[in-house]
């Protein structure tokens, strides 16, 4: 990807509002995440975890489906939703517009926003990029 690493690439048109992919892995405690996260980074393994509620995430570092490599993009061709069924609690990617076959998927990520000190940058190369993923 032109935004970082593999990126996620469309292998069919996808009409707009239509889902995509789910965001898949193991549902954690938010409260082991930073734990998680400490121990990925001491082994050199990329971090792919998705926030579900203030008491959830998903982590897809290990167990994940593909579309933990979905970049963010300031400009985004897709958004996230966490649908209930059967009682639990799904992250699905849906596309917001028509994407054309070869596209990158993205989304915006959302992060928080942070004190300068710990801003991420962002490559989204997008026109109206905001610079930074949080």
């Amino acid at each position: 990807s032109a935004i970082h690493g593999r990126g996620l690439f469309c292998k069919r048109n996808i009409d707009a509002g239509e889902m995509v992919i789910e965001y898949s892995g193991i549902v954690v405690r938010s409260v082991l995440t930073d734990k998680r996260e400490k121990y990925y980074d001491s082994k050199g393994i990329g971090c792919y975890m998705f926030r579900i509620d203030d008491a959830e995430v998903v982590d897809a570092t290990m167990h994940g489906s593909a579309a933990r490599f979905i970049n963010h993009s300031c400009e985004p061709n897709c958004y996230s939703r966490v649908i209930h069924v059967e009682g639990h609690k799904h992250i699905v990617i849906f596309a917001l517009r028509r994407i054309l076959r070869g596209e990158e998927l993205t989304y915006d990520y959302k992060f928080p926003i942070e004190e300068p000190a710990a801003k991420l940058p962002c490559n989204c190369g997008a026109k109206r990029c905001r610079r930074f993923l949080n």
